[in-house]
């Protein structure tokens, strides 16, 4: 841990930093599964406005 002090004696500790890394572009499966959660989740929200003005 790295750890620094100021001219009145307080400690200012600092969290390690992680190492840093580059995510990697998303496979065709991948971004088909993207896709397909994508509409289920707008099937989802639909459904459930709609359920929301029809009760109101």
């Amino acid at each position: 841990m790295y750890t620094t002090t100021n001219e009145d004696g307080i400690l200012n500790n600092y969290a390690a930093e992680p190492k840093m890394y580059y995510a990697e572009y998303p496979a065709i499966w991948e971004q088909r599964k993207y896709v397909l959660q994508g509409l289920f989740a707008t099937l989802i929200v639909t459904a459930l406005v709609l359920v929301g003005f029809s009760v109101s």
